[in-house]
């Protein structure tokens, strides 16, 4: 069951503002019934009430988009559309996919293969593609790695991308974890010349640095969060970035950037850019007040699941 946000209602359906992203009953579902921001655009001829229809008509002189020009049907109905709404589980997906594809490539591929598709590695940054793949993949065999930032994303990602947008959300994701990982390779380049030091790692690998941007973002539009640490502990979201942020910085200056064969200064930018860019999005629209399973997954064939309190 989910909690109205306007009166605290138990809703075995409820009902979600496509405007502030709120979950709400019946009674309380229209904006006018929950005071969503959106009725400051009434008199706005582009306000919340606009159907977002173009009714001009298009002449065969003029150019799309580039989808359009590609031929890919990105609207309603098309072979895009599951997207339109859904990237936190799409890169969710990606992720798994890629971790996958990292055992088969380590099973029947040639040494160095797998380092060069997927890690990105202070001995060559220059391999563009991988300031990318090394955000969907994981050190191989460690299913905690991947696990712990999968329930990162699914429980936070969700509100970040209905709060500013799959198109934005996507950015923020990719920039946030490349970024990331540009700075810890950065670093060690300058720190060791790119040659390899004991206890610290090669190189970098995890979306990480993109899981804590999103949480970082989070604590800025809903500090007060609750959620529910190792799915028993209830904490605010603030006092879980803030203890976070002070042992990574706590292993930095005791240990230094890699300690634990982990990329620490990643998470700690990670966060960084995360906090800067909710501070730049902050006051858009409302943001529910809890972390709930299933809030949020209205795009075309989402995934959601019942009402209710979610734990991290």
């Amino acid at each position: 069951m989910s909690r109205c946000d306007e009166c605290g209602k138990q809703e075995n359906m409820p009902y979600q503002c496509r405007h502030c992203g709120g979950t709400f009953c019946a009674e309380h579902r229209l904006p006018e019934n929950h005071g969503c921001p959106g009725l400051d655009n009434w008199e706005d001829p582009g306000g919340v009430f606009d159907s977002g229809f173009d009714d001009s008509v298009a002449t065969d002189s003029e150019s799309g988009g580039l989808s359009d020009r590609l031929g890919i049907d990105t609207g309603p109905g098309g072979p895009l559309a599951y997207f339109r709404g859904n990237m936190t589980y799409a890169f969710l997906g990606l992720m798994w996919i890629t971790f996958l594809l990292q055992h088969v490539v380590l099973l029947f591929g040639p040494a160095g293969l797998h380092e060069a598709i997927f890690v990105l590695s202070p001995a060559n940054p220059e391999y563009v593609w991988t300031w990318f793949t090394s955000v969907f993949a994981h050190a191989p065999g460690r299913l905690g790695h991947i696990g712990i930032n999968s329930i990162v994303i699914y429980f936070f990602g969700r509100l970040v991308e209905d709060y500013v947008g799959s198109r934005d959300f996507a950015v923020l994701f990719l920039g946030s974890g490349a970024l990331a990982g540009l700075g810890q390779v950065g670093f060690q380049i300058y720190q060791y010349g790119g040659i390899p030091q004991p206890g610290v790692a090669a190189g970098v690998l995890g979306a990480s640095g993109a899981g804590l941007a999103i949480m970082a973002v989070l604590t800025v539009l809903n500090p007060n969060l609750t959620v529910y640490l190792y799915f028993l502990l209830p904490v605010p979201l603030w006092l879980l970035t803030v203890g976070y942020t002070g042992y990574t910085v706590f292993l930095i200056l005791s240990t230094g950037i890699g300690a634990g064969g982990t990329a620490q200064l990643a998470h700690l930018l990670g966060l960084g850019i995360g906090l800067l860019y909710g501070q730049h999005v902050k006051g858009r629209h409302r943001i529910p007040d809890q972390l709930q399973f299933g809030a949020g997954g209205r795009g075309p064939g989402g995934p959601g699941g019942p009402g209710g309190r979610g734990p991290f």
